[in-house]
């Protein structure tokens, strides 16, 4: 049985792995060491650019909300003829009704 705690470096582009091995042993670390630094580094990178879209999707959506509807809504002049327009229609409802 192989040990649990080895990783399994193989790479099929020997190039690839004489890189890899080089740039560990000019950090001086092992090549497992490496690659999951390297692999911890991107990941938090990632993490970093998601949590500063998601802080600025946060922002505008907050904006939005408080914002006066006017300044956001175009149609709420239009909503309040169509209220309007409805009031009155219930009323000649009622009034027919009768």
């Amino acid at each position: 049985m192989s040990d649990p705690k080895a990783m399994n470096l193989r790479f099929p582009d020997p190039a690839q792995r004489a890189a890899i091995a080089a740039a560990a042993k000019q950090a001086g670390v092992s090549m497992q060491e490496y690659i999951l630094s390297a692999a911890y580094d991107r990941a938090t990178a990632v993490e970093q650019r998601f949590l500063e879209g998601f802080k600025v999707s946060m922002a505008r959506s907050g904006a939005a909300f408080a914002a006066e509807p006017s300044s956001i809504d175009a149609g709420a002049e239009q909503r309040a003829i169509e209220q309007e327009a409805l009031r009155e229609l219930e009323q000649q409802e009622q009034g027919h009704a009768a």
